[in-house]
């Protein structure tokens, strides 16, 4: 897997990013307009660029670039409507990737613990770059929630609507699973997170389950 990141390293040195890609910033933007992580309260666009950042860093292709820009605009902003709109507008290789990216379509969405469940058992199946452009918002994702968690202590639990060991489960699963399929800096990154958030939480906790 060393081989292959530095192979991608190098095919994105020589391929700059294009119009594409800053039309796609644009739609991106468009489709977020106004709305608000519910994390930090952010607008969402700076999430999209975090992990499009990440996807570019890991040396992505451009249409990953761009997949990772527009991986939370179907689940969040339009369901399969916006899913065939991205297609047209951007071809299949983004619109697969994105498609990977979505846990649900439409509402209402089936209950959290299910999707999760569903989502990590199809990790398995994905593409190399579904799974770069996961690996990505996973990574920034917790981040934020580790972040987050050091600002507000234990009231980010009821901010976000889980218990404490739903987040221990899931990442700690998103961790295990990456480490598996897609070895290499982004995946260590995403075990040294997580694993500060667990101790943490273990803190807050004091050994007791939630």
């Amino acid at each position: 897997m060393e081989n292959a990141a530095v192979s991608r390293q190098g095919a994105l040195r020589q391929a700059a990013l294009t119009e594409r890609f800053a039309d796609a910033l644009g739609y991106a933007a468009r489709a977020h307009a106004g709305q608000l992580r519910g994390a930090d309260d952010q607008p969402y666009i700076a999430h999209l660029l975090r992990v499009a950042g990440l996807v570019i860093q890991e040396g992505g292709s451009e249409d990953e670039a761009i997949a990772a820009l527009l991986h939370d605009a179907v689940e969040d902003q339009g369901g399969l409507e916006r899913l065939d709109d991205i297609r047209a507008r951007y071809g299949d290789s983004v619109a697969e990737i994105v498609d990977e990216c979505t846990d649900s379509y439409g509402e209402p969405r089936p209950p959290w613990r299910r999707r999760k469940q569903r989502y990590l058992a199809e990790l398995q199946r994905g593409s190399p770059g579904g799974l770069l452009v996961s690996l990505a918002d996973k990574v920034d994702n917790v981040r934020t929630v580790l972040r987050e968690h050091r600002i507000r202590g234990a009231g980010l639990w009821e901010r976000w609507g889980r218990r404490p060991n739903d987040a221990r489960w899931y990442y700690g699963a998103l961790a295990s699973r990456f480490d598996e399929l897609l070895p290499g800096p982004l995946a260590d990154e995403l075990t040294r997170v997580v694993a500060e958030l667990d101790r943490e939480i273990a803190d807050d906790l004091g050994g007791r389950a939630d």
